[in-house]
């Protein structure tokens, strides 16, 4: 028989990675480190199934420090990469890791799609309202007339404020805590944790290089309570170090009120964090200094299905209602063919047209091709020669001919490419207008003695004179030619096939 054992019981420890701390001393980002390592043990997920992934910043150091797997992903994108390794592997826990900067600035549009997709991961968001790993420059939080490095004069910007946007995003999980409040911090993100759908929660962390000090009304003891509103569900709005005043809504505005001489708590806001609409949660969103105390707790906890679970229950639908799917199939659903390995170009009637060809995986695919279809006037037109066409007669140089040279020719004859022939008048390359943007502007060369030859395309695809001319547009559809030589049996030039010649043709004869 075999014995069963229990799987080991999780410690603090065990989420301490061996990589060496790197943050500034006293950085408010080693509290908040701490606690996430303390409450990782109480969530009985095994380490294998835990991800944190971050985009660019302090925070973003965070993946490295705890012994799980991480993704140490670019600048505001972590939302969006945690999104696809949720979908895909929906057994993950999944937490973003991100600031005001990454998180608010250029990761942004990236924030506010995963909040409202109600995708089931924790994002939190470190806020110091500054940039601190580029120096301290002014953030998408920082206060209006913050005089920064990137502000000398002080910012004219009005600031997010990231509970606000979370919850204007309809975000279904939105918290604040403190990075100096371990308890409560703790707490906020086991709750974070323990919530189905996409968590929010705004972590007020202190930079003491770049701007230390800023949330001291918040942390410090000696003011913290007279400064801070702890939000209780279900419990009236009381705060205070004597717990002597409380919120109250006169009509549609909320109020500091003291109580006693005939103000009680019944008079009181009382918070509901699953409330049905957004509407309280906003309004608390908004409260803060001067007039009023700042909110720390949960604003808003509510219920939704989530994005990861929808697109599951839409692919077992889909497989319900159409059976399974098959990738041959859907691939080979249009114009495919094969090309052989180390084969250079095909011609199209050489290729294999593997829309006929059963496919390996559905044996029973073999679509009907044949079927007749009306020629229409446009068919007709698509089934003449190229040699109906009346086509200019190409430029043509040597491969020696000099850059210099080449697009002063072009430019005094309004050419689009140069045809490029060897000694016998065979085309050996094409060198046209792209093959300047894309090769010589971009590069500094000699123009009076860097060659066309070395920059032509050499043996570029050609065609007959026999040619339909359907062909000649397929090709340039199909593969972006802007310019088709056209050689006769030698394989010398004889003609030049250009977009712009096909299309006035066409339209001369559609008149």
């Amino acid at each position: 028989m075999t014995e069963v054992t229990a799987a080991p019981q999780l410690t603090r420890k065990d989420f301490v990675s061996d990589q060496e701390v790197r943050w500034c001393p006293g950085c408010g980002d080693y509290a908040i480190l701490a606690q996430m390592q303390r409450i990782m043990p109480e969530l009985g997920i095994p380490k294998e199934k835990i991800v944190f992934v971050s985009g660019i910043g302090c925070s973003s150091r965070f993946p490295y420090y705890m012994d799980t797997y991480g993704i140490h992903s670019i600048h505001g994108r972590a939302p969006t990469l945690a999104t696809g390794l949720k979908v895909a592997n929906p057994d993950l826990a999944v937490w973003v890791i991100t600031g005001d900067g990454d998180g608010l600035s250029i990761g942004g549009n990236h924030m506010l799609h995963v909040l409202r997709r109600n995708v089931d991961l924790n994002i939190v968001l470190f806020n110091n309202r500054i940039y601190g790993l580029t120096k301290g420059q002014y953030s998408p939080t920082s206060k209006p007339g913050h005089v920064t490095k990137s502000s000398p004069m002080g910012s004219v910007e009005q600031s997010f404020n990231p509970i606000s946007v979370a919850i204007g995003a309809e975000a279904t999980f939105v918290a604040r805590s403190a990075d100096r409040n371990t308890k409560h911090l703790a707490d906020i993100l086991t709750k974070a944790a323990a919530h189905k759908g996409t968590s929010f929660v705004e972590i007020y962390q202190n930079c003491n290089i770049y701007n230390d000090g800023e949330w001291l009304h918040v942390t410090e003891a000696d003011v913290k309570d007279d400064n801070t509103l702890i939000l209780e569900d279900g419990e009236p709005m009381i705060f205070g170090k004597d717990r002597d005043r409380g919120i109250r809504l006169n009509g549609l505005y909320p109020e500091v009120v003291q109580l006693g001489n005939g103000t009680t708590e019944k008079d009181l806001l009382v918070h509901d964090e699953q409330a049905e609409g957004p509407e309280l949660a906003y309004l608390l969103s908004r409260l803060g200094p001067p007039e009023f105390p700042v909110p720390l707790g949960v604003f808003r906890s509510i219920e939704r299905p989530t994005y990861e679970a929808q697109l599951a229950d839409q692919g077992r639908r889909a497989r319900e209602e159409r059976g399974d799917g098959d990738l041959a199939t859907l691939f080979h659903a249009t114009d495919t063919w094969i090309v052989p390995e180390d084969s250079g170009w095909i011609p199209p009637e050489q290729r294999r047209d593997v829309s006929t060809e059963v496919s390996p995986s559905t044996p029973d695919y073999t679509p009907d091709i044949h079927h007749e279809v009306e020629q229409s006037e446009l068919q007709a037109l698509m089934e003449k020669r190229i040699a109906t066409l009346d086509l200019p007669e190409p430029a043509c140089v040597k491969a020696e001919t000099t850059l210099a040279e080449a697009i002063e020719l072009m430019q005094d004859r309004n050419l689009g490419c140069l045809l490029v022939t060897d000694d016998s008048d065979r085309i050996e390359g094409i060198f046209a207008q792209g093959d300047i943007f894309s090769q010589v502007a971009r590069r500094e060369m000699d123009m009076d003695t860097t060659t066309v030859g070395s920059l032509m395309t050499s043996d570029p695809t050609t065609l007959s004179r026999s040619a339909p001319i359907g062909h000649v547009l397929h090709m340039m559809a199909g593969h972006g030619f802007r310019h088709i030589p056209i050689v006769n049996g030698d394989g010398k030039p004889v003609a030049l096939a250009s977009f712009k010649s096909i299309l006035g043709f066409l339209g001369d004869l559609l008149k």
